[in-house]
Parts: structure tokens; C-alpha cells; sequence
């Protein structure tokens, strides 16, 4: 086995005292330089029939990034990519690297209202949208600080410019130096209270997650990554598309995920490494032919977001024999990875989510946050140079969530004497929906704004694919057609993501059940639920 990395204690961050890698890349510019000249004809990227090259890549994200600077983009404006997975999201991710912009990845599932948030609050200059969700954009007179608008396709229109008149110039020549605690990308994420917040990754966090799972998981140039997952989302831009940069990998990307697809994807790329969510590998565990396709390269299944079935790690195991399962635990904010399960430990360590990566310091505390003995039951909390500094211009959700250094995960779990992290209960009020996570509050703000609903709850309802899907109680003022199911549906999806939509309703006009203390009983709501099913 090759040696250790060494690491060291530094300062970030003012006044952060954190483990990292003594040997490390600056920033991402620094990593596509190197997979230029190590691996230039490597595999980099594939979309279909579309095949690129690091060579290839990198001159297409060169001028991408040239046509940016011609339309007046500096360093540390922000750019943001409304797209899914698509070729473009990967040039123009690595282009915003290359020129020193600001990336914010959008959710092409995203509602209008959280589009229109992430875009103000990020003081957003650019956008770059898939021809078929321009009509999702919201007008332009809601967006007073973006100036330029583009689109892939051809279509050109009085606000969106063709992407293609970006790749005319010439290749910019020289990435940007960004030093290593400047912003690289803004991701939002919801929180339990208020609007997302844009958790702000900078290149020094995401340079440690791209090498703790390189590290880990022992990828090399030889990788070849099918991103099922989105890009947007922390997972599917830094566990796989940066990482498989900073391994000199190939990322394949796949537009929307469906289990056969997949598994015909993953055979025919020869795909050896993907990261999921359990109810991706559940659905390919109901393919009656899964063990039909040649899925013998396919040697690393990551996951995270949920708890893994045990009956699903003993299907695949039985099912694949080549594949190594591995858990991996972190946030957005903690730039994807707090927690890796060693390789072949899978099984011998079910209820846990691994070891803390190697530059992690993670502590369980009680509600006081002092450290609790092994094996104690409190609060995770997380520090490292993974995680990010803090939220952008929100001062006081920084101050709330961070404490001395570390995140305050709101996870509630357990470290053994190994050092193996065990979770035992979810963020209050969260709903994960195959590996969506769905805070109720957010929810619960939406319909609010419903002038015929006077109060509601979210609970989850068990599911055996997703593992869990959204139930809604409401109490309206009257029941009329505004307060049918379709009509708060519809008027949810302007508001939410498609994947936080209730799917199903309770609507009445009693009040919902409360504690002394005025809080909404979801425990006697979901007992309500389960006798109602049952």
C-alpha cells in the first residue's frame, strides 16, 4: 500500500486551527492544469456519443472562460449554471475555475421561487440555462443585478443568448491563481429555518474532499465515474466531477436516473466507481437482469444521504461480488465527506457510516457541547478544512451553526472506541426522500403564503424504494376548490422543488394537535397517519 499523506495542523479561516495535507493542489485551475499535462488524452468527460479529452475539456472550458471575461466577468463575480446534468455544466464549472468567477449550481428541479432567491441573494451576473427550463426563469424585472442570460441550444431571444457565442474567443491562456480560501462555489441549502442559505465552498475545502475521497477510495486515472446524482448538488460536483479531476478520472454523466439505464450505462462505459443515493441501488436491485450486464469493472458503490437497508447490502453483495459498498457521510457544509467507510469494512460495521476522514476532527457532545465519552449518545459536530467557512451574508445563521470551528451537524449519533460514527436520528423536522432532503419548515412556509391555510405539518411516510415520501396536514379556513389537493399541489410546485411537493394530503378545517407549549404534536400526526394506512 502506498504511504500516508502527510498532513499538519494550519490556520484558516482567521482563527480556525485545522488538519490538512501538507502536499496539496491551491485551488481547481491548479488540478485541471495538471490533468492537462499528466493525462491530456485521457477520458475526462462523457455525455452520449459526446467523448472529451482533458486536452479537450480544457480547451473548451479556456474559451468559455475567455468569453466570460469578454463580457466584463472578473474574479469573484458570481456565475450560475441552471442545467442538470449536461457536458455544459462540467466546461463551464471548470471555466469559472479557470477565470476565478464563483460558481452557483442550481437545481434544474428548482421553483421559481428558490431560483429567484438563489440568484438575488448571490448577486448572480450571469446565467447559463438549459434551452428547456428558460421558461422557468423568473421575469427579468425580479433580477436587477443579472446581466447577461444564456441558453444551449440556438434560440436566440431578446434576453437569452445562444452558450455558443462564449466558446468564440480565444482560449484563455492562464488559469487564475485563487488563493486557497477564496470562494469557488456557492451552494444554497435549506435549513430548518428561513430561506436556503449559500453555504460557501471554498477552494481550500473542496481540494481536501476531492483528496480524501481519492484517498479513501483509492482512485486513480483508471476511474470511470457514472454521475447519476446531480450536479447541483454537492455530491455529484465534488465527490465525483472534482474528484475525478483531481484523479485525472472520467466522469460519465447521466441526464436523469433510471435504473435500467443505468446498469446499461455503467456496463457499456465500463463504469468502476459511482456515488448514490440507497434508493438508486434499491431500484437496481428490482431489475430482474441486473446480473445480466457486464458490471465486472464496477468496484466502488459509494452512498450516503440515508441509512443503507442491511437487506440491500446483503442483495448487492450476493448480486455483485465485485463491488465494494462504502458508506460516506457529510453535508454541504461540510463539502461532501465528514465520514468514509473503509474499504471491505462494509459489512462488518452496518449501523455505521465509517471513520472520520483523515483531516476530520469529529466530536459527539451534549446539549451543553461538551465532549461525551465513546460510545455516548449527543450531537455531531464537525471540523476540518472541509468545512466551509460559513453561509454567505448571513451572519447570524453562521453564528447559529457554527461554533469554535465546527459545524453543529444537528445529527444526533455516537463514535465507538474504533472510532466508527454511528447516526441515530435525522436533523429535526427533515424528510428524506431517496436521498432529497426536505426540511417540513420549508414546506410549511410555502403553504403558509395559501391564504386559505391556517397551519400545517409534514411527516414522512414510510417507503420502501425511496425510504421515505412527504405527507402534508393542513387546516384551511373552508373547504373550496383553492384547497383541493391538485390546487395546494399546484400551488406548492411554483413555490418548492418537484421532490418537495407533498404527495399526499390530510386537508380539514380542525386544528392541528399541539402540546402544552403550543408546538404541533408530529409524533401523535404520524400515529394519526399510521392508523389511517393501517
Amino acid at each position: 500500500m502506498p504511504p500516508m499523506p502527510a498532513t499538519r495542523r494550519e490556520v484558516h479561516f482567521e482563527n480556525r486551527v485545522v488538519r490538512c495535507f501538507v502536499q496539496r493542489p491551491t485551488n481547481i485551475a491548479q488540478m485541471l492544469s495538471a490533468a492537462v499535462e499528466s493525462w491530456p488524452d485521457g477520458e475526462a468527460l462523457v455525455d452520449g456519443e459526446l467523448r472529451l479529452s482533458w486536452r479537450e475539456l480544457h480547451h473548451a472550458a479556456s474559451k468559455c472562460a475567455a468569453g466570460l471575461v469578454l463580457r466584463g466577468v472578473q474574479p469573484g463575480d458570481r456565475v450560475a449554471l441552471f442545467l442538470g446534468n449536461r457536458p455544459e455544466f462540467a466546461t463551464l464549472a471548470l471555466a469559472c475555475a479557470w477565470m476565478g468567477a464563483v460558481l452557483v449550481p442550481i437545481s434544474a428541479r428548482a421553483g421559481n421561487v428558490e431560483l429567484e432567491h438563489a440568484l438575488n441573494d448571490s448577486g448572480a451576473v450571469v446565467i447559463v440555462c438549459a434551452e428547456e427550463l428558460v421558461e422557468a426563469m423568473p421575469e427579468p424585472t425580479a433580477l436587477p443585478l443579472l446581466r447577461h442570460r444564456f441558453s444551449t441550444g440556438s434560440l436566440s431571444t431578446a434576453l437569452f443568448e445562444p452558450l455558443a457565442v462564449l466558446t468564440q474567443a480565444e482560449p484563455l491562456a492562464t488559469g487564475y491563481l485563487a488563493r486557497e480560501e477564496e470562494l469557488a462555489v456557492l451552494i444554497y441549502t435549506s435549513g430548518t429555518t428561513g430561506k436556503p442559505k449559500g453555504a460557501m465552498l471554498t477552494h481550500l475545502n473542496i481540494i481536501h474532499s476531492v483528496m480524501h475521497f481519492v484517498e479513501a477510495m483509492g482512485l486513480t486515472n483508471r476511474d470511470r465515474s457514472v454521475v447519476a446524482v446531480p450536479l447541483s448538488h454537492v455530491t455529484g460536483l465534488v465527490a465525483q466531477l472534482y474528484t475525478m479531476l483531481h484523479c485525472r478520472g472520467c466522469a460519465v454523466l447521466m441526464r436523469q436516473f433510471h435504473a435500467t439505464e443505468f446498469v446499461r450505462l455503467a456496463a457499456r462505459e465500463r463504469m468502476t466507481h459511482t456515488v448514490m443515493v440507497p434508493a438508486m441501488y434499491n431500484l437496481c436491485l428490482l431489475l430482474p437482469d441486473l446480473q445480466a450486464h457486464e458490471l465486472s469493472s464496477w468496484r466502488i458503490g459509494a452512498y450516503g444521504g440515508a441509512p443503507m437497508p442491511i437487506a440491500s447490502i446483503e442483495g448487492l453483495a450476493a448480486r455483485l461480488r465485485g463491488l465494494t459498498l462504502v458508506n460516506a457521510y457529510g453535508a454541504t457544509e461540510t463539502c461532501s465527506p465528514a465520514t468514509i467507510m473503509p474499504i471491505g469494512q462494509t459489512t462488518a460495521h452496518r449501523d455505521s457510516v465509517g471513520l472520520p476522514v483523515m483531516c476530520a476532527d469529529i466530536q459527539i457532545v451534549d446539549e451543553a457541547g461538551n465532549e461525551v465519552p465513546r460510545g455516548t449518545v449527543g450531537e455531531i459536530w464537525i471540523a476540518g478544512p472541509m468545512v466551509v467557512p460559513g453561509y454567505w451574508h448571513n451572519e447570524a445563521a453562521t453564528a447559529s451553526e457554527f461554533c469554535g470551528g465546527f459545524w453543529r451537524s444537528g445529527d444526533i449519533g455516537s463514535q465507538d472506541a474504533e472510532g466508527f460514527v454511528r447516526v441515530l436520528d435525522r436533523k429535526k423536522d427533515m424528510i428524506n426522500r431517496g436521498g432529497y432532503k426536505i426540511f417540513c419548515v420549508s414546506v410549511e412556509n410555502a403553504l403558509a403564503e395559501h391564504p386559505q391555510v391556517i397551519e400545517s405539518a409534514l411527516v414522512g411516510v414510510p417507503c420502501a424504494v425511496l425510504g421515505e415520501r412527504v405527507h402534508a396536514f393542513v387546516c384551511v379556513r373552508q373547504l373550496d376548490e383553492t384547497t383541493q389537493i391538485n390546487a395546494l399541489q399546484v400551488f406548492c410546485a411554483a413555490r418548492l422543488s418537484d421532490y418537495a411537493v407533498p404527495e399526499t394530503w390530510t386537508i380539514g378545517t380542525d386544528l392541528l394537535p399541539r402540546n402544552l407549549n403550543g408546538k404541533i404534536l408530529r409524533r401523535e400526526l404520524r400515529r394519526l397517519l399510521h392508523d389511517g394506512i393501517t
